[in-house]
């Protein structure tokens, strides 16, 4: 049975779960598109606080892509999974195959969500890393790797829903892990909503474009 009716119920209920960080203007809310993006909008709305995006793309087993084997980031950022690696036997020129795929369509995002504004700071900031959901956690990880990098001043995931063995992983990645709902079993992500459909790019660029006037 659902517990969300879409992202947006999601990003509202999620938002009541970090009110801590409320009208701060040290902390920005980053979302992984696409189906972040709905979600972490609730929030920053709710929270009063900035917006941006971070760009994560999963890299798929060849012949069955819904399985991560990895995931790439901004800033050359690259996070393996070992074990399905080792159990496919994925040489590394496959791998060096799909990321460079991947990569193509990471840069795409970024120009189309991006445009002429500048990345965001992350140095001393306190980032609230936004997704509608963990099920393999690979993106979430390579994205966590990847602002580990810049130096910001705490790193918090925060997801509507997740299953609590990935709720738990992450607990010893960052320093504060929020999950909404943990169900039991837990079989996907979008098993939690009653309205999954996919987020299309223009209603990224149009919740980023609203998102620019936060913090009010």
């Amino acid at each position: 049975m659902a517990i969300f009716k879409d992202r947006v119920d999601a990003g509202k209920r999620l938002a009541k779960e970090l009110l801590k960080y409320s009208n701060r203007p040290d902390v920005l809310i980053l979302a992984l598109p696409r189906g972040g993006v709905p979600v972490a909008f609730e929030v920053a709305k709710a929270l009063n606080v900035k917006m941006d995006v971070f760009i994560v793309r999963k890299l798929g087993v060849p012949g069955n892509e819904e399985l991560a084997m990895g995931a790439i980031a901004s800033d050359d950022i690259r996070v393996l999974n070992e074990d399905i690696v080792k159990y496919f036997q994925i040489q590394d020129s496959v791998i060096a195959t799909v990321a460079a795929n991947e990569l193509r369509e990471l840069e795409r995002r970024e120009h189309k969500y991006r445009g002429d504004h500048p990345k965001p700071n992350i140095n001393g900031m306190t980032v609230l890393l936004i997704d509608d959901g963990l099920a393999t956690g690979a993106t979430m990880h390579a994205a966590v790797e990847a602002l580990k990098t810049k130096n910001p001043a705490k790193l918090v995931v925060a997801v509507p829903t997740s299953s609590p063995d990935m709720c738990r992983f992450f607990e010893d990645k960052v320093d504060e892990v929020i999950c909404a709902a943990t169900p039991e079993p837990f079989y996907a992500v979008g098993a939690s909503y009653g309205d999954f459909s996919q987020t299309t790019d223009d209603e990224v660029c149009e919740l980023l474009r609203k998102a620019r006037n936060f913090p009010e």
